[in-house]
């Protein structure tokens, strides 16, 4: 099962990661936002649903990915592309869209206030 880990860290912690990734040291898979309010910004609701649709799933057409969310394929449109633009999913040579992971884990941490 291939899983991704959505997070958020800082430069530091995604250079650490890079350098690590660089001397062969598995870190798994990771998208990283540089922000909490930046990782809820990219992955709302709706686009939640679109990862959950698409998950496991292989490539899709956009009308595919809209009829299983049961939205517009215009608004799905809008935000598969936010998506690819932020990283979290990609566009196949065949011009469809895949999430090329099986499962998704969240990973955070919230700290009090300085």
């Amino acid at each position: 099962m291939r899983t991704v880990t959505l997070g958020v860290s800082s430069l530091k912690e995604t250079r650490r990661r890079l350098s690590a990734a660089f001397r062969g040291e598995g870190a798994g898979d990771s998208i990283s936002f540089s922000s909490v309010e930046l990782l809820w910004k990219v992955l709302t609701a709706k686009r939640w649903k679109i990862l959950q649709a698409m998950t496991g799933q292989g490539e899709m057409s956009i009308r595919e990915v809209a009829r299983r969310v049961r939205r517009d394929v215009k608004a799905v449109h809008g935000d598969v592309q936010a998506l690819i633009l932020a990283g979290v999913l990609n566009r196949a040579e065949s011009g469809r869209v895949v999430f090329p992971y099986d499962a998704i884990r969240v990973d955070f941490t919230l700290r009090t206030a300085a």
